[in-house]
């Protein structure tokens, strides 16, 4: 229904020869200045007496026009899957309580990346975690995965990866300035707290459930950069094979991986609240 409003609005002030929100009236006949809704949702969820403490942001990959990879069975989708896994982690989160927690879509809705990211930057998220599942030719391939962001992948997969994410996003265009220096220097600083995320999450799943070979990677994707905040894309298993479809399908097993990215985000956080 929001996304339906959401077209309206701007199919009226296409008619009307409106601005965008927040854009004053020219004062020429026929405009008019519509106040449109954010896009995504800021919604934050937590535990009574918990105002206060950092915020994190699940992105739960894919949604409406987007489904993502298909299983091998047919039968689900990687949208579905990353909603419920992001669901489960939310909740086990709020109901540990040391975290608040903001979620990018709660339904079937599709959110350009952007969209995504901007919910982290305007809530000041102390981290962001964008759910994904894996796909590949290869049926045999299996395992979780972890990236996080760089300017140089780590591997041509994590390079082909990182450029069908990003597809359809726009480029992050500098302008060489003393603002764009400084945005450069926090930009490596959350590069280096994002992939030490990323191995506090690896050293959490290990021994809970299968990674792949060499679980950590690096890739420039657009999503991370634009969060503002450290930030991974966690790959919960391939739903090209035929194994690992039935664990992520399996309420359990998604059990076990919320249960080891919660701890790893509690732990996280704390220990960059402390510097």
């Amino acid at each position: 229904m929001a996304g339906a409003g959401l077209a309206a609005a701007a199919a009226m002030l296409l008619v009307l020869g409106g601005a965008r929100s927040g854009a004053a009236a020219d004062g020429k006949q026929g405009s008019v200045s519509v106040e449109l809704p954010d896009v995504g949702n800021d919604h934050i969820y937590a535990a009574p007496g918990t105002s206060g403490r950092p915020i994190v942001v699940i992105d739960a990959g894919h949604g409406g026009t987007d489904p993502g990879a298909v299983s091998v069975s047919g039968q689900v989708s990687e949208k579905q899957l990353t909603l419920a896994l992001a669901t489960e982690l939310r909740d086990l989160l709020v109901e540990r309580g040391r975290v608040r927690v903001a979620m990018t879509r709660t339904d079937d809705r599709y959110l350009t990346l952007e969209d995504r990211a901007a919910v982290a930057r305007r809530l000041n998220a102390s981290l962001f975690m964008s759910l994904h599942m894996d796909s590949a030719p290869n049926p045999l391939a299996r395992g979780a995965s972890v990236y996080s962001l760089s300017d140089v992948a780590s591997d041509e997969e994590a390079a082909r990866m990182a450029a069908a994410e990003n597809r359809g996003s726009s480029s992050d265009a500098e302008d060489g300035s003393t603002k764009t220096l400084l945005s450069d220097l926090a930009m490596r600083d959350q590069m280096d707290d994002s992939a030490a995320f990323a191995t506090r999450l690896v050293g959490k799943s290990a021994g809970r459930f299968e990674l792949r070979p060499e679980p950590h990677r690096f890739a420039a994707f657009h999503v991370l950069r634009r969060a503002g905040t450290p930030a991974v894309l966690f790959e919960a298993g391939y739903v090209s094979n035929a194994d690992d479809e039935v664990l992520l399908r399996d309420p359990d097993h998604r059990k076990a991986v919320a249960l080891a990215l919660a701890q790893a985000i509690e732990a996280d956080v704390a220990t960059r609240s402390q510097r």
